[in-house]
């Protein structure tokens, strides 16, 4: 498995501080001169020139770099030596780390940094570049996949604008990962930088050098994506080298609708329409973004349901369950792109040239058996025309939980005007039911969207949730603790006392019922799956003769009948029915032993249930 590592970022150091100490009043700011950098260019040169260190990027082998005496570019007297890892090595993942100085160094009069490199074998390094201090990493510049061979050769990574260099500190950084699943060793050399005055460089580009227009509305941030910079090299081929955005100078044509800062993101401010651009070292990117702005952006409705009857795939009110991506870009066919933004701390999906596009949690799937609804917000910001629908489709992947496979339903719905709006919010509550072609709804995995006519929407609380109507299959809380004073309580199964000893809580008597515990909110619990009839024995005759009542606590969201039986020698037993309710939530029960009729209560052997259905019990106890 190969690893990239484009930004690594585990610490921080800060800058040694430089005192002066002024002695006398009078000081004539002449005196004083700007402080300067140190312009040395070389980085590992036989040995780390001075003021260079090293760490190691935190997952990887902190042993993997050493200086060998033994292998070096032209007999030279060391090299740097990284030792590349087996896969599932306990002591790292990859090899890896950067090479930084606590002062920086004036590199403007370069134009690349070159390095010798070979290998015990063909490899392709993930990544390596400069600009990695362990800070903000503002200049930072790499080449991913460099291809290197068992020969010694030098290789060139351009800097994008050396104007910007007057006092960096990330001189060198690299990370690589095995070459399917095996380690191996590879060298680097006379590392250093250099004006080679042979490097061409091409236009750069922001958004992929693609002129992009957004609708949008004051409080909306956005980020400058898609820089490219490419290289025209010394062998005549173009090199791309990724590129931080501090690297380019961007430029609002109009501050008072958008403003851009030097890391690219974006601020609408207010209304009308604002183009950004950019320039690298003088030379103007291809590409731009204009912004058309709205002016105040009007939000979804808040989300009101009980967050324990949700289960969410895109909200800021509820934590999102995992999601793979929001948009699969699945080819040939989708041209949705996305341009997501936020607003006021609120995080909105922004599809646009929209014709379907697929939202994926499949790891792990999402299980709804317990929710009604689906719950989605659109914003449809252009007119809708005639003809225009919007559909939703939800797919279940089946019992193996993975796409494809022979078991994966799905069930599409299309909306139409007049659910359709533009300029207005659009709140879908959709019954799950309602997707009648799911053969199930405890493995769901993918959420598609899919349009008719329609170029361009928002969408925001994605969510499942339950409207009371569905009760949970597995409580998701602790049956309620009893208060009982233990003095006057036999507990036969309860967490909140110590229970009578030796009971048989799973007696073979010929039943169907699967019995297990399990703990439900920390609280150890006895389920009774599929329940036909099961029974409880106790250690030994027990005398109840001297209490009130049988306490239960249960749950079940799909049993219609559920019976309790006392049992003493003969046998002699006296049935008891259980009122299951369809509103959900655990039940709690006295009843008292006066109801169990011929049941000698001074000799209590068993307990037995009877019914159908799912059954969770607890704190099933004698008391006064």
């Amino acid at each position: 498995m190969k690893i990239n590592f484009n930004h690594p970022l585990t610490y921080r150091l800060s800058l040694a501080m430089i005192v002066f100490a002024l002695i006398g009043c009078e000081n004539d700011p002449a005196d004083f001169e700007e402080a300067t950098y140190s312009k040395n260019p070389e980085v590992f040169i036989d040995a780390f020139t001075p003021g260079l260190m090293y760490s190691s990027f935190g997952g990887a082998v902190a042993s993997a770099f050493q200086v060998d005496t033994d292998v070096a570019y032209n007999n030279s007297a060391a090299s740097m030596r990284f030792d590349v890892p087996n896969v599932n090595n306990s002591s790292g993942a990859y090899a890896g780390g950067a090479y930084y100085t606590s002062v920086g160094r004036n590199l403007t009069e370069y134009d690349a940094l070159t390095f010798w490199a070979k290998s015990s074998m063909a490899a392709t390094i993930d990544v390596v570049g400069f600009g990695n201090d362990f800070g903000d990493n503002n200049y930072q510049a790499s080449i991913n996949g460099l291809q290197i061979s068992t020969v010694w050769t030098k290789y060139i990574i351009p800097i994008p604008d050396a104007g910007k260099l007057t006092a960096e500190r990330g001189m060198f950084f690299i990370s690589e990962g095995p070459e399917n699943g095996n380690g191996y060793t590879f060298w680097i050399d006379e590392v250093k930088f250099e004006k080679l005055g042979t490097i061409n460089p091409q236009q750069p580009q922001i958004l992929n050098g693609q002129d992009v227009t957004q609708v949008a509305y004051t409080g909306v941030t956005s980020s400058i994506d898609g820089l490219v910079t490419t290289f025209n090299m010394p062998n005549g081929i173009n090199q791309g080298v990724n590129v931080t955005p501090a690297y380019f100078t961007f430029i609002s044509s109009d501050e008072t609708v958008a403003t851009v800062n030097e890391m690219g993101t974006v601020t609408v401010i207010g209304t009308g329409t604002a183009v950004i651009t950019a320039t690298v070292g003088g030379v103007e990117a291809l590409g731009s973004l204009t912004i058309n702005s709205s002016g105040a952006f009007v939000h979804a409705p808040t989300p009101t349901a009980d967050p324990s009857d949700v289960i969410s795939i895109f909200t800021d009110i509820y934590p999102n369950a995992p999601v793979n991506y929001y948009n699969g870009y699945w080819e040939p066919y989708q041209t949705t792109q996305s341009a997501d933004f936020t607003v006021e701390g609120d995080n909105v999906l922004n599809y646009t040239n929209f014709n379907f596009v697929g939202i994926e949690f499949a790891t792990p799937t999402v299980n709804a058996t317990a929710m009604s609804h689906l719950h989605v917000d659109l914003y449809m910001p252009n007119a809708i025309p005639a003809g225009a629908n919007f559909q939703i489709r939800l797919v279940d992947f089946g019992a193996d939980g993975a796409f494809g496979g022979g078991n994966d339903t799905g069930f599409t719905l299309t909306f139409t005007a007049p659910t359709l709006v533009s300029q207005n919010w659009i709140s879908l509550n959709i019954p799950l039911a309602n997707f009648s072609g799911l053969a199930s709804r405890a493995h769901l995995g993918q959420l598609i969207f899919e349009g008719v006519n329609i170029s361009n929407f928002y969408a925001d609380n994605i969510y499942f949730y339950n409207d009371g109507s569905v009760i949970p299959p597995v409580p998701s809380t602790a049956a309620p603790t009893p208060t009982y004073p233990a003095s006057g309580v036999m507990s036969i199964f309860s967490d909140a006392y110590t229970n009578i000893p030796g009971s048989n809580l799973n007696p073979n008597w010929g039943q169907l019922t699967v019995v297990s515990q399990e703990s439900i909110a920390g609280n150890n619990t006895l389920r009774y799956g599929g329940l036909n009839y099961q029974g409880l024995e106790l250690a030994s005759a027990t005398d109840v003769s001297s209490k009130n009542f049988l306490h239960l606590d249960y749950y079940s969201a799909n049993s219609t009948v559920l019976n309790v039986f006392l049992i003493s020698p003969g046998p002699v037993e006296q049935v008891f029915f259980l009122t299951v309710p369809t509103t959900g939530g655990w039940n709690s029960i006295d009843i008292p032993l006066s109801a169990f009729g011929p049941v000698d209560l001074s000799n209590v052997i068993q307990l037995k249930f009877d019914g159908n259905g799912d059954i969770y019990l607890d704190n099933i106890l004698f008391r006064d």
